[in-house]
């Protein structure tokens, strides 16, 4: 089929804006009989299709996103497409002709998902019907250019088998998994962005007895366990009138009135940190969630700013976590594939604050013990 030009083929957006005529092979006939010279038929063709690749779903993203495997897919203006098949950022074979072109791709994902994205409001923060994540910022306010940002949710749940598989966890961690999450332990897992956090929560929540009820909360709705009795709360922002906000601390509230046998919080980044470690003080056992830190020792630090944050004292935030989390699970990919590299046990030190002490780290040749795994194996017991 004969390429287009990128002049000609806005040129002819252009006419059948002006028209609010739909890129049809006849319309754009038609547009392309005002153009100057002589067209063929595979260019009548060839604009159409950009026409409708513009105007259906993500565009010239679209064969990316439904690209098995794809979990991100990022776009710096006009100067690149980047794409996470699982193993880090590489480029795309996808080009964007202008800032123009991009501009609107985020203002048509962003219209798919309720939301406005324009002059006076420069970023959306939305899930589009797919449950794919949107973010995305108008330049001038982003440099390079516009900036998408899509995070692509799983395509199917993993069970620990699977990422036993991938490499994410060997025997001697599904183990220690399988005997952490039956005996109630309290945990969170934390990494960095993209480092797998959702997906080993979400295969550990497989592990759950079938007789117990989760209730998830989320921000966007991320996490389907395998399991018979999940019931989900997601958090919706305001609308463009400023109304309609219910935020995680409110539906965090709401979960402990629909008697979970484990409150799962999908992401502990904000207020709701404070009904969280609530709830893990008043009976709620076997609690667990996600949270970013660049290594389980920096997790009692993030509790802290979150709840200082979110009006708690310091103090109060340490004697809750002491007694309401046992655990942390840290991920890490290191530039390559998604690996759970430490178990830590949580507890206080000499000053009264919470640390986190490992108790099982993963080295190139396996795991080793730590400080924390005495503590570890008098709770749990050694599998």
């Amino acid at each position: 089929m004969t390429g287009a030009a990128p002049e000609l083929v806005d040129r002819v957006r252009r006419r059948l804006a002006g028209s609010a005529a739909e890129p049809t092979a006849r319309t754009v006939a038609d547009a392309l009989l005002a153009e100057p010279g002589v067209h063929s038929t595979g260019t009548v063709l060839a604009v159409v299709d950009v026409l409708r690749r513009e105007t259906r779903g993500a565009g010239p993203l679209e064969d990316l996103l439904s690209e098995p495997g794809v979990t991100d897919v990022l776009v710096n203006g006009v100067h690149g497409v980047h794409v996470d098949r699982g193993s880090g950022l590489e480029p795309a074979d996808v080009h964007l002709a202008s800032d123009e072109e991009v501009r609107r791709l985020a203002q048509r994902l962003a219209a798919q998902a309720g939301r406005r994205l324009d002059d006076a409001s420069p970023w959306v923060d939305a899930r589009l019907p797919d449950g794919t994540r949107l973010h995305a910022v108008l330049a001038p306010l982003a440099r390079p250019g516009t900036l998408i940002s899509l995070r692509v949710p799983a395509r199917r749940t993993f069970s620990l088998a699977d990422l036993r598989e991938a490499g994410t966890v060997d025997d001697v961690a599904v183990a220690w998994l399988e005997r952490l999450v039956l005996g109630r332990a309290a945990f969170v897992v934390s990494g960095g962005t993209g480092s797998g956090k959702t997906t080993l929560l979400g295969a550990l929540l497989g592990l759950v007895p079938p007789q117990e009820r989760l209730v998830v909360v989320e921000d966007s709705t991320e996490l389907r366990p395998e399991h018979p009795h999940v019931v989900g709360l997601e958090a919706r922002p305001a609308n463009v009138e400023g109304a309609g906000l219910v935020t995680m601390r409110d539906l965090v509230r709401q979960a402990l009135r629909m008697r979970p046998d484990r409150l799962v919080v999908g992401e502990v980044r904000g207020a709701e940190v404070a009904e969280l470690l609530a709830a893990l003080n008043t009976g709620h056992e076997g609690g667990c969630g996600t949270i970013h830190a660049n290594s389980a020792a920096d997790v009692p630090a993030r509790f802290e700013a979150l709840g200082v944050a979110a009006g708690l004292p310091r103090a109060a935030v340490h004697s809750q976590l002491a007694a309401g989390l046992d655990l942390v699970l840290h991920l890490d990919r290191r530039g390559g594939p998604r690996q759970l590299r430490e178990v830590a046990v949580l507890g206080r030190d000499e000053s009264g604050l919470v640390r986190a002490l490992p108790a099982l780290v993963r080295g190139a040749t396996g795991w080793s013990g730590g400080p924390g795994l005495e503590r570890l194996e008098d709770r749990w017991g050694a599998p």
